[in-house]
């Protein structure tokens, strides 16, 4: 460190300069670098590809657990009321529409996987697919709505385009 006024050389802790009694200007913490914004960056990317894989846990769950529940309300195991008169009853239809609701429960949920997978492993595909399924996931109140929301947020934007390339 040197003196703005005379040039001398000062040690660390000096306030005044021993040669021309100056005030030594304080020093200044430095500026983070882009090496600090991009650590911070992959730490959300982290969070955010953890947090898809907790999403798609619990999508899974709390889905089976309801279609299960909707299969054996339909088939009739709550009692003789929810079975349908005569042959062709409503579980015909039904039996179908439950077969869909389960491939696509689980589809959404494999989605999801890959998309916290794939931003885990900071993969270029990762953020493609993490995109797609937030804007997939933003009708699913609360939970898929708010993940969906930070997710656009976090990976949308030519900022943090170039962010993730340099991860």
């Amino acid at each position: 460190m040197f003196c703005s006024g005379c040039g001398s050389t000062l040690e660390q802790r000096q306030v005044v300069c021993p040669q021309c009694n100056r005030p030594v200007a304080p020093q200044l913490p430095p500026v983070p670098g882009f090496e600090f914004v991009l650590a911070g960056y992959a730490s959300k990317i982290r969070v955010l590809g953890i947090l898809w894989l907790v999403y798609a846990g619990v999508s899974l769950i709390f889905g089976a657990v309801g279609l299960a529940f909707a299969h054996a309300a339909l088939s009739g195991a709550f009692g003789p009321w929810t079975r349908g008169p005569g042959p062709l009853s409503h579980m015909d239809f039904f039996a179908g529409l439950l077969r869909f609701a389960w491939v696509f429960m689980v589809g959404r949920s494999i989605l999801a996987a890959v998309a916290g997978w794939g931003l885990l492993e900071r993969a270029q595909w990762g953020r493609i697919v993490a995109i797609v399924a937030a804007i997939l996931c933003l009708v699913r109140l609360p939970l898929g709505t708010a993940l969906g929301i930070a997710t656009l947020i976090i990976l949308i934007g030519m900022r943090n385009w170039s962010l993730y390339d340099e991860l």
